[in-house]
């Protein structure tokens, strides 16, 4: 397992951010730099992991009223270093933050692997809860 560092001091540069988000496909973010880099310094909460020589593996940010709910809007990390423990940590990094407020919401793709690791961490898909499901609704825009 490859030594890692947290950090929430929000130092990441738009290089950084461009090439972990392109690292997992995430083209919605990358297409529009501006965008991502706004996106990162108006969230509530980041926190980024980085190996012995600095360089970024992972990322998680949240939106949050500090209050009542905590919605955990990406948990990346480099493919190289994924089951090591880093997205973990970086997920255990945002609880221990909001471990006050009642909810934490998190909206994902549909896939198997990402199902398995969000349930690992103590998450449950919204069908799921007992004793009834609850509902979950989005929507999704183009940018203008």
């Amino acid at each position: 397992m490859p030594a890692f560092t947290l950090s929430t001091d929000g130092t990441v540069s738009q290089t950084e951010l461009l090439s972990l988000y392109a690292s997992v496909g995430w083209s919605a973010y990358t297409n529009d730099p501006l965008l991502l880099d706004l996106a990162i310094r108006s969230s509530s909460f980041v926190v980024v992991a980085r190996d012995e020589e600095g360089a970024l593996l992972g990322l998680a940010r949240a939106v949050s009223d500090d209050a009542t709910i905590a919605y955990v809007q990406d948990i990346l990390v480099n493919p190289s270093f994924q089951g090591a423990g880093v997205g973990r940590a970086l997920f255990g990094q945002i609880q221990e933050r909001y471990r006050h407020v009642r909810q934490t919401v998190l909206i994902t793709d549909d896939e198997p692997r990402q199902r398995a690791f969000y349930e690992s961490l103590g998450l449950t898909e919204g069908a799921d809860f007992q004793p009834g499901p609850v509902r979950v609704f989005a929507q999704f825009r183009r940018p203008l």
